[in-house]
C-alpha cells in the first residue's frame, strides 16, 4: 500500500543543506504495522513527516519517492495533498498538547476532518464524533465534545488524537510515539485499541517508539534506524529471536530488567552524529564494539540475514556478543533495619477557592494519609499512575509543598513545620533530582556555577578549592572537566540529567529524590543514568525515593516499592514481594499492562475501567472500587484496614490476594 523509496530529506542551514534522512525504503502493506525503531536524533520522526509532507519551514525534500496506492505524494501540488493527508492517511503525534488547537473544542476539531473528507455536517457530524469519542475509549463522550482540550488528562488528550486522526477513515496511520508519556494502564488501552482498530480496517500503520515493549506488542516488521539511515529490517520473530546489528543487540542489551539486578547495564558510548559531521563509512562506527578498517573507509551494503531479515554491517558476527554482558556491580549491604527517613500519615491538600471573596468550598486531597520509611543506602520506588500524588509526596518531604498533616522525621528531626535557618541545614541532607532537567538548570549560569551554587547558599564544607570540588562532581558523574564552562542548552537530555545529579550531590545529601529522572529518555541513555545512580549508591552510600512509573526501572533498581493510588499507599513491600506476589488488584492491573520487550510473554492486560478519580472528590470506601475488578460491598462502604501480609509486605484491600 505504501511504498517509500530512496528518500533523502534534510534542512537548510545558511547556504547548505544538510541530510536528515539519507536513503531510506520500507514498504507497509494493508492490515501491517511497521516499527521504526531508534534513538532520539535518528530521522524517525522527519521520515514521518516527509511521507505526511508537514516538514517545518527549513525542511526540504532532496529526493526518493513515496507512493500510496501508486499515487507519487512528493509529486502531488500542495491543494492535492490536502485531500490525501487526513483523508486517506493520517497521523498520530507525539504531543497532544502542542498538537491540539487550545482554543478550539474537541468536537470542533473531529469536526472539521468529517466535513472536509466525508462531506458530514450538522447532526450526522455530531452523531459520528460521538461515535469516534465512544470508539477511542471516552466515558461521557457527549460532553466531551464540548470541551477544550485543557479540560482533558494526557490519555484523553491523546485519545482525541486518534479520534481526529481516524474520522477520515485512513488507509495508513502514523503513529510518533503514541504512548511515551502515558501511564502503562493507559498505554496498554491506546495499544489496544490501535490493535482493534487495525484488524476492523485493514489499515496500515507506521508505528515510531523507543520502547521495545510495544514493538513486541505492536510489529510485523521492525525497521532500526540510525542517523538518517535504516541498518536493519526484520520480522517480528527474527526481530526478536536473532538480532544481528551491532546497534540492535546494544538496543536490547541497555534494557533494565529483574535479570540484570546485580549487573552494569550496558551504554553504548558516544552521541548519534550531528547532521553536519556524518562520517564517510558506516555511522555506527565510532560507537561501535566490532569496528574495523573497513567500516570507517565505506559504508556497508545491504546483505540479507535471513528470510525477510537484512542488514547494513561489514561485521559477519551472529546473535548476542559478550562485549554486551553487563559487569557486576557491588552493592552496600547498609539495611540496618532502622528507618533514616520515616514519614507518617503524610497529607497535603490544597484549598480550591471560588468566587469574588476567594471562599475555600474544599480541598483537593493530592496525598492522604501516606507511610512510607527509606533505609540508608537502598532504594524505595514509590509508583502509580499520573495524578496519585507520588510529585507531591517528594516536594512535601523536602517542604517545597508545605504539609497539611502528618510527620516527616530525617534521623533524629521533625522537618514538618521547619523553617529558615534550620530548614535549610537540614535541606543539606536531602536534595531533588526533577523530571525536567532542561526547566530545573538555570539557562543563564555555566554548568560549573549551578553546581556550585548550593555548597555556597548552604556553606557546606566541600574540603577544597571550590573549582576543583566541581572538577571532582563532574567525573563523577561521567561528565568532562571542560562541562564546567558551558550552558545547559549544549548538552544532550541525558548529559543534562547528569548535571541536574551533579548538582544534588554538591552538597553531600544522604538521600536523593529522582522524580522520573528516565521518563523522557532513550534506553542507552537511560541505562547511562540508571548505572550512574547504582554507582553512586554502591560508593557513597546514598538513599533513593525513586518516583516513576516504568516497571523495568524498578525492577532492576529498587529494593522495596510502594504503590500509590489516589494520594494512599495501597501496596508496599520488598521488591520482589510486590512484583512477584502483588496482592492489591491495582497492583496486579499495572504488572499486567507494562508491554514486555519479548515474544515469550504472555500475560494477558487486565483492562481497567473508566479515569482516575479526582482528588477533589474521591470515591467512599476504598478509593479503587469503581475501577476495580474485584470490588464488593464492602468496598464501597468503608476503606480498607492494612493487612500484614509478612514483616515487610503489607496491602490495604479487604479481599487481598
Amino acid at each position: 500500500m505504501l511504498t517509500v523509496t530512496g528518500l533523502r530529506l534534510g534542512f537548510q542551514a545558511g547556504r547548505s543543506t544538510l541530510a536528515a534522512v539519507d536513503g531510506v525504503s520500507f514498504a507497509i502493506s494493508r492490515g501491517e504495522t511497521f516499527a521504526l525503531l531508534g534513538e532520539s536524533g535518528c530521522g524517525k520522526s522527519v521520515t514521518a513527516q516527509g511521507i505526511m509532507r508537514l516538514l517545518p519551514a527549513a525542511g526540504r525534500v532532496l529526493g526518493g519517492s513515496v507512493r500510496l496506492d501508486g499515487s507519487e505524494l512528493l509529486a502531488l501540488p500542495e491543494a492535492e495533498m490536502r485531500s490525501f493527508r487526513g483523508g486517506r492517511m493520517a497521523m498520530i503525534f507525539q504531543e497532544p498538547a502542542t498538537s491540539l488547537n487550545p482554543v478550539l473544542t474537541v468536537g470542533r476539531q473531529i469536526g472539521e476532518v468529517l466535513e472536509r473528507h466525508l462531506g458530514l455536517a450538522g447532526a450526522a457530524a455530531r452523531e459520528r464524533m460521538v461515535e469516534l469519542l465512544r470508539q477511542v475509549g471516552i466515558a461521557d463522550p457527549e460532553r466531551r465534545l464540548d470541551e477544550y482540550p485543557f479540560q482533558l488528562s494526557g490519555g484523553m488528550k491523546q485519545r482525541v488524537m486518534i479520534a481526529i486522526a481516524l474520522a477520515g477513515e485512513p488507509d495508513l496511520l502514523i503513529a510518533d510515539e503514541p504512548t511515551t508519556a502515558l501511564d502503562v494502564t493507559v498505554q496498554a488501552q491506546i495499544l489496544d485499541l490501535l490493535a482493534q482498530l487495525q484488524r476492523e480496517r485493514g489499515m496500515g500503520m507506521l508505528l515510531i517508539t523507543h520502547d521495545l515493549g510495544v514493538v513486541a506488542r505492536m510489529a510485523h516488521r521492525i525497521g532500526v534506524m540510525y542517523a538518517g539511515e535504516l541498518v536493519e529490517v526484520a520480522g517480528r520473530e527474527e526481530f526478536f529471536g536473532a538480532p544481528r546489528h551491532p546497534y540492535t543487540q546494544a538496543l536490547f542489551a541497555a534494557l533494565p530488567d529483574v535479570s540484570r539486578r546485580g549487573q552494569r547495564l550496558v551504554t553504548i558510548p558516544g552521541q548519534v552524529p550531528a547532521l553536519a559531521a556524518m562520517p564517510a563509512g558506516c555511522r555506527f562506527a565510532d560507537r561501535c564494539p566490532h569496528v574495523m578498517a573497513v567500516c570507517r573507509e565505506r559504508a556497508p551494503a545491504w546483505r540479507v540475514a535471513g528470510e525477510g531479515h537484512a542488514l547494513r554491517c561489514h561485521w559477519q558476527g551472529g546473535g548476542q556478543a559478550e562485549q554486551f554482558a553487563g559487569h557486576a556491580v557491588s552493592e552496600l549491604d547498609l539495611d540496618s533495619g532502622r528507618p533514616f527517613l520515616a514519614v507518617a500519615d503524610l497529607k497535603v491538600h490544597f484549598p480550591i477557592r471560588r468566587g469574588l471573596l476567594q471562599r475555600t468550598v474544599g480541598h483537593v486531597r493530592a496525598v492522604d494519609g501516606v507511610s512510607l520509611a527509606v533505609s540508608a543506602g537502598r532504594t524505595l520506588a514509590l509508583v502509580g499512575e499520573s495524578g496519585c500524588g507520588k510529585t507531591t509526596v517528594g516536594k512535601a518531604l523536602l517542604q517545597l509543598v508545605p504539609p497539611t498533616a502528618g510527620s516527616v522525621r530525617l534521623g533524629e528531626t521533625e522537618l514538618a513545620g521547619l523553617k529558615g535557618r534550620r530548614l535549610r541545614a537540614a535541606r543539606r541532607h536531602m536534595q531533588m533530582v526533577f523530571q525536567d532537567p532542561f526547566s530545573s538548570l538555570n539557562p543563564r549560569l555555566r554548568v560549573g556555577e549551578i553546581i556550585a551554587e548550593g555548597i555556597a547558599a548552604l556553606r557546606v564544607d566541600a574540603g577544597g578549592d571550590p573549582a576543583a570540588v566541581v572538577q571532582a562532581l563532574l567525573a563523577q558523574v561521567g561528565l568532562p572537566a571542560d562541562a564546567a564552562a558551558r550552558y545547559p542548552h549544549e548538552f544532550s537530555g541525558g548529559q543534562r540529567q547528569r548535571i541536574a545529579i551533579a548538582r544534588a550531590l554538591a552538597v553531600q545529601p544522604e538521600l536523593l529524590i529522582c522524580d522520573e529522572p528516565t521518563s523522557a529518555l532513550d534506553v542507552s541513555v537511560q541505562a547511562q543514568i540508571l548505572n550512574l545512580l547504582k554507582n553512586l549508591q554502591a560508593e557513597l552510600g546514598v538513599a533513593y525515593l525513586f518516583i516513576t512509573h516504568n516497571f523495568a526501572v524498578v525492577e532492576y533498581l529498587a529494593h522495596d516499592v510502594a504503590v500509590m493510588y489516589l494520594g494512599r499507599i495501597v501496596e508496599r513491600g520488598r521488591a520482589e514481594e510486590v512484583l512477584q506476589s502483588p496482592h492489591h488488584p491495582y497492583t496486579q492491573v499495572l504488572l499486567s499492562a507494562v508491554p514486555a520487550p519479548r515474544l515469550d510473554a504472555n500475560v494477558q492486560p487486565v483492562r481497567l475501567a473508566g479515569e482516575t478519580p479526582s482528588p477533589a472528590d474521591p470515591p467512599s470506601g476504598c478509593h479503587f472500587h469503581p475501577r476495580c475488578p474485584k470490588a464488593q460491598a464492602l468496598c464501597r462502604e468503608r476503606y480498607p484496614e492494612t493487612t500484614e501480609l509478612s514483616a515487610t509486605h503489607a496491602v490495604a484491600c479487604h479481599f487481598p490476594g
